[in-house]
């Protein structure tokens, strides 16, 4: 799959999702198999351009390219200056969102909001587009709600405003995450265009990986939270795409390296603080579904240094790994 100039080992993306999608989390899922990853979204306020916790967002120091940073906000000139900050920092693609449904974005008229306002989605398009020299991509939903599934209508408005690649999360911003993805819209979209299109939403195996690209047709898959405490998964629909085959399920010390390696990266990234508490969120992920989960989850969430948390990391996985040899 191309974007621009961009020719991706893959077509199989890392979602934008806020809190989630730092640098080493982008950065771990393109070493295990995800052809892209998108930063977190990144406001077009200016105020916020001098802050910590923006400069963070943008960071892609080291990174593997393309490095792709997501802009949200609703003022087609302030997004155009966001646009020209983000690739002056070293953006080499500009994602706008249009599919965030929560409320706190939408209240202020951002992220899928903007489908309701089909004029003004194609002012902030073409105002981006106009502002930097880097390839353009776009992230929507189906439309607002059930009543207005206007995603056919926003797609052919971003292919002519010069969006190069387009994300489809496949329902309405009223559906927020119930309910089931309505990959008859994405195929639609899919075929109301000519710029490549990512098919987002429930896809959670190698096997609907590849149900979905045969139903709707589209170029890429796009995984947000499938990825959570599988950061694997991507290796895994690779593998089955490629070949037809189930790679096996990685062992507990497999699992127990990747977290640890993880958690050394989120450390180094944001410092002892805030990286133990960045850490906690894909501690629990990792740990879920496993024996003693519960129970050390509560007790992980108590600490707050890094020496702690890695001992009492260790500790857990060590635990499981005896279980498996008794048992055996």
């Amino acid at each position: 799959m191309r974007i621009g100039p961009y020719k991706l080992n893959n077509n199989l993306v890392l979602a934008p999702m806020a809190g989630v999608t730092d640098r080493p989390f982008r950065q771990l899922c393109k070493q295990l198999g995800a052809g892209m990853a998108v930063s977190e979204m990144v406001s077009s306020n200016s105020l916020l351009w001098g802050s910590e916790k923006t400069k963070r967002r943008a960071d892609h120091t080291g990174e593997t390219e393309p490095k792709s940073v997501q802009i949200m906000g609703a003022d087609p000139k302030m997004m155009a200056e966001a646009a020209r900050y983000n690739v002056d920092n070293g953006a080499q693609i500009i994602d706008i969102n249009m599919g965030c449904p929560a409320k706190k974005v939408c209240n202020v008229a951002a992220g899928s909001a903007l489908l309701q306002y089909e004029d003004l989605v194609q002012d902030i398009l073409e105002a981006v587009v106009g502002a930097v020299d880097v390839p353009v991509t776009l992230k929507i939903r189906t439309g607002w709600d059930t009543a207005h599934r206007n995603g056919v209508r926003i797609a052919r408005i971003a292919q002519e405003s010069g969006i190069l690649a387009l994300a489809v999360h496949g329902r309405t911003r009223a559906c927020g995450y119930r309910g089931d993805a309505e990959y008859d819209t994405i195929a639609a979209i899919k075929q109301a265009v000519t710029i490549p299109v990512i098919a987002n939403g429930d896809i959670t195996t190698p096997q609907k990986a590849q149900q979905v690209l045969a139903k709707t047709g589209v170029d890429g898959i796009m995984i947000g939270r499938a990825a959570q405490g599988r950061p694997w998964i991507f290796r895994e629909i690779g593998h089955y795409l490629k070949t037809g085959e189930t790679l096996a399920e990685p062992s507990v010390t497999d699992v127990r390296d990747i977290l640890l390696g993880h958690l050394h990266n989120l450390y180094n990234f944001y410092g002892e603080y805030t990286g133990v508490r960045m850490a906690r969120k894909h501690i629990a992920w990792y740990s879920k579904g496993h024996r003693h989960g519960a129970a050390f989850r509560q007790a992980v969430n108590r600490v707050d240094s890094i020496d702690a948390q890695l001992k009492m990391t260790e500790d857990f996985f060590e635990r499981l790994q005896q279980d498996i040899q008794q048992a055996a």
